[in-house]
């Protein structure tokens, strides 16, 4: 039997990397690891969805949709739900290697 690797499979059913498809499939993948992420220090600190919401200024619904991985999150939205919950978080810039051109 042959084996195959995630990314093989990946490559096979979603799309190469960098193609919009996989980039899109990613991108909700990395949504759906920081709604759990939020879920997951939510819980260990003892708060309701209401609670964070609360200590966030936004409605319950908010950060079920977070915690759901919305696609439609604003990122000022995620500092201040970490910042509530007194985690530290990282965010990762990659600059791909193409030039910019400017118009002026």
């Amino acid at each position: 039997m042959k084996k195959y690797t995630l990314n093989q499979i990946k490559n096979k059913f979603i799309g190469e990397e960098g193609t919009p498809k996989r980039d899109a499939y990613e991108f909700e993948l990395n949504l759906d690891l920081v709604g759990e992420m939020i879920k997951t220090a939510r819980v260990q600190r003892n708060l309701t969805q209401a609670d964070l919401g609360k200590l966030v200024g936004v409605q319950k619904a908010q950060i079920s949709k977070l915690e759901n991985g919305a696609t439609n999150v604003r990122i000022d939205t995620i500092i201040k739900v970490f910042n509530a919950l007194k985690a530290k978080i990282n965010f990762r810039v990659e600059l791909l290697d193409q030039k910019i051109n400017l118009v002026g």
